[in-house]
């Protein structure tokens, strides 16, 4: 039985050992991504973002329970924390919060460290959720690192993103920053049990008034596409995001955020907008993937010794970085 036979068939030795392969890039875990493929694109990807601090790993702790609880759904959490730019280590301590879920066969939960990527997901987290995809897990949940605003990877891979906040987290001014919060199909409140949870709300809800009644803005690659409505259904096709109040050490609130959870995914099906994100998502990875093996075939083509002598010639002032850049593509000396 191949290792992919094995994921199929529900072995977890067998799982693990692939996810590492293919966090860790080598040539096996390529070639099983190749195999597992035509197995993907039946699970929901849900996303669960937001500043450090304010109980990500907790809400998804009690989302999965929720999910085992009363829809027997087979979970996967992929946990991603941040690497450390002076050791290169990381903690990955997120599953401490989450001992509620172990011994459960039908959850897996895989920490990875972020690597230095930035946008608050690892290289390979994408790959990684293909691996669960096809081993039959029907949730998976992407927690990221929670480095702030500019932390919008997850979009591009999940198919419902939350984006979590808590009160006294920062002024109102925090509510309506472009970047992290335009990217949420569901804001999440959590610890509403604290004191200021009102004005966090009212915030918010805020923010949401400030969008454009009959657009639907959808982000790819930084770049905004704005998508006009029919006019006969403008108000069905707008996906307006819920705001839930949760306090995720209580369990609180954490039904009616799987139901809005449910109803977002059965919106984006009934609008065609499941299929397009999808495309749009294997767009991304497809891009990155040339984008890596480009960078990796310059760097085999050009010796170390001809990068350095270039590379001395920009820090002298010599030539600018864009004629270096003309320089080494085109196999030419200055």
């Amino acid at each position: 039985m191949t290792l992919v036979d094995s994921i199929r068939s529900g072995d977890r030795l067998a799982l693990a050992r692939l996810l590492t392969q293919v966090e860790n890039d080598t040539p096996e875990g390529r070639q099983a991504l190749d195999q597992i493929f035509p197995y993907t694109g039946r699970a929901h990807l849900v996303g669960v973002t937001g500043a450090p601090g304010t109980g990500k790993s907790s809400l998804v702790n009690q989302l999965a329970l929720h999910y085992r609880k009363h829809e027997q759904k087979r979970i996967a959490i992929v946990a991603v924390d941040p690497t450390s730019p002076f050791t290169g280590g990381s903690v990955m301590g997120d599953r401490v919060r989450m001992r509620d879920l172990a011994g459960d066969p039908d959850v897996f939960i895989r920490s990875m460290a972020s690597r230095g990527s930035l946008g608050g997901l690892a290289h390979t987290t994408a790959a990684m959720t293909q691996v669960f995809d096809a081993a039959g897990f029907e949730i998976i949940l992407v927690e990221t690192v929670g480095a702030g605003q500019a932390e919008v990877d997850i979009a591009r891979l999940a198919h419902t993103t939350l984006v979590v906040e808590a009160p006294g987290m920062g002024d109102d001014i925090q509510a309506i920053k472009a970047g992290i919060l335009e990217i949420a199909d569901i804001l999440v409140i959590n610890k509403a049990d604290h004191s200021g949870v009102e004005n966090t709300e009212r915030s918010l809800r805020g923010m949401l008034e400030l969008a454009h009644p009959v657009r639907r803005v959808f982000r790819h690659h930084g770049q905004s596409m704005v998508m006009e409505a029919p006019k006969e259904n403008r108000e069905e096709n707008i996906w307006i995001p819920p705001i839930q109040r949760t306090v995720a050490t209580e369990g609180s609130g954490i039904t009616e955020l799987a139901e809005a959870i449910a109803t977002h995914a059965q919106h984006l099906r009934q609008s065609g907008d499941w299929a397009r994100r999808e495309r749009a998502r294997l767009e991304s990875e497809l891009e990155a993937l040339i984008q890596d093996s480009l960078t990796a075939q310059f760097r085999a083509d050009v010796s170390q010794e001809r990068y350095n002598e270039i590379l001395s010639q920009v820090v002298g002032r010599q030539i600018s970085p864009w004629e270096a850049t003309r320089n080494l593509l085109n196999g030419r000396h200055p």
